[in-house]
């Protein structure tokens, strides 16, 4: 059977249809990408409309997102979709330590080990609320970014450079992008929607969550303060860029991504990105304008990523304030990162760093949450081992209180222990790219 994309010509369609692309994408790059300045802050669009979300919201903020915890938290039980394998079942029970955990901190109570400020307070109110306000207003906007035509134009222009150097498709770009200037959860919801519309296979959709979603620029900004590198913010910025990809551009070539089957979501036909000849710039129109010919309305598209986003913020946030909670916990009260600190201590030696058992265990946290290393050598009169933490603080992407939650949370056909063994090598090759490149450049 035919479908209506199928029989589209690949010529534009009627002459008032394709204001959609300009207007709608505009929208979109705009914000996601542009920073602004409003009321002394600056940053992207979607972050400012978080704050007026929060503003108008008030004090029942920790509430939405409390009942949004226990949406997500009951939605595996509801569904049956706990019982379909072992790790669903870990997971929806730890969901509920995670509604626990919300529910003592939307009422301002602090128990135990969580009443220190770097556990209970810092999973409240620097991840769950966050996370569980910018995926539901973030996705509002996410269907100008993918759904009428940007993806697929911007897709066919890079796709000599994505294709041969990370082995995605061009259209993979806009989520590198939407990664490293606005959110990783965001990102991997643009990931999520897109494999499970087969644009992606389930090793593109591995290799782009697992390669490209790393935090926010924001938040590297608040790395880089801790550390005391905000005087070479640019620098930093673009090292941790480059060897991130670079990085990337490796793993993708070895075990654990490699041997993930290049399938489709359940099923769903591939649409793959168009190979043959020609100009990029014409076939870059050409394919925009097919996808726009069959996107949906704005109030249907937006309609559609709103619920997901809705879903995936819920799947994520329980997670997050359980697994994170663990992971924060073992950081804390005891020593198995200093243990695991000798794994890497060889490595840190090998590139010159200064206290290699320190710098190891710097390493080893950033599993637990990616922020951790960056407290374990804040002051360190050493900038070499100060810049190359930091730098892989953002390099080694996979981390438990909220990137391993999150990814679990999609479709993504990637395991724990897949995810492990990728953290691990994205930490050594960091080290081993950054640290070189710190002692030329400091």
């Amino acid at each position: 059977m035919t479908t209506r994309a199928d029989s589209v010509p690949t010529t534009a369609p009627h002459p008032p249809a394709r204001w959609r692309f300009f207007v709608y994408s505009a929208i979109g790059l705009a914000m996601f990408f542009v920073s602004v300045e409003i009321g002394g802050k600056s940053t992207i669009g979607v972050d400012h409309v978080l704050t007026l979300v929060r503003t108008l919201l008030g004090p029942a903020v920790p509430f939405v997102v409390l009942a949004l915890v226990a949406f997500g938290t009951a939605r595996p039980f509801v569904t049956g979709t706990w019982r379909r394998s072992p790790l669903r079942t870990a997971f929806a029970i730890l969901n509920v330590l995670g509604l626990l955990v919300a529910a003592c901190a939307a009422f301002g109570s602090y128990p135990g080990p969580l009443a220190n400020p770097d556990i209970g307070p810092f999973l409240w109110e620097k991840l769950a609320i966050p996370v569980g306000l910018i995926v539901p207003v973030g996705a509002i906007f996410l269907a100008l970014l993918i759904g009428y035509g940007l993806m697929e134009f911007i897709g066919v222009l890079v796709r000599p450079i994505m294709r041969p150097v990370w082995r995605v498709p061009g259209r993979a770009a806009v989520d590198a992008v939407a990664s490293f200037v606005g959110f990783y959860s965001l990102a991997l919801l643009i990931t999520d929607r897109v494999y499970r519309e087969g644009r992606y296979t389930g090793r593109e959709a591995a290799i782009i969550a697992t390669g490209f979603s790393t935090v926010s620029a924001t938040f590297m900004v608040i790395v880089a303060s801790t550390l005391d590198l905000m005087d070479r913010w640019a620098l930093y910025f673009v090292v941790t860029l480059v060897v991130t990809f670079l990085v990337t551009a490796i793993t993708v070539r070895i075990p654990p991504l490699r041997g993930i089957p290049e399938e489709t979501f359940e099923g769903v036909a591939h649409q793959p990105e168009p190979t043959g000849g020609g100009r990029l710039l014409p076939t870059a129109w050409a394919e925009a304008m097919r996808a726009l010919a069959a996107a949906p309305g704005l109030a249907r598209g937006t309609w559609s990523t709103l619920k997901d986003g809705v879903l995936m913020a819920s799947a994520i946030v329980p997670s997050i304030l359980s697994v994170g909670l663990i992971g924060l916990l073992v950081a804390t009260y005891t020593p198995l990162f200093d243990l695991f600190g000798y794994v890497f201590a060889p490595v840190a030696l090998l590139v010159g760093l200064p206290e290699p058992l320190l710098a190891g265990k710097a390493f080893s946290m950033g599993i637990a949450e990616m922020f951790l290393p960056a407290t374990v050598v804040a002051g360190h009169p050493s900038e070499v081992l100060r810049f190359t933490v930091g730098v892989t603080a953002i390099s080694q992407i996979v981390f438990f209180s909220a990137l391993v939650p999150s990814i679990l949370a999609t479709s993504i056909p990637i395991s724990v222990p897949r995810l492990i063994v990728l953290w691990f090598e994205r930490v050594v090759l960091t080290v081993l790219i950054a640290a070189p490149i710190a002692h030329l450049v400091l």
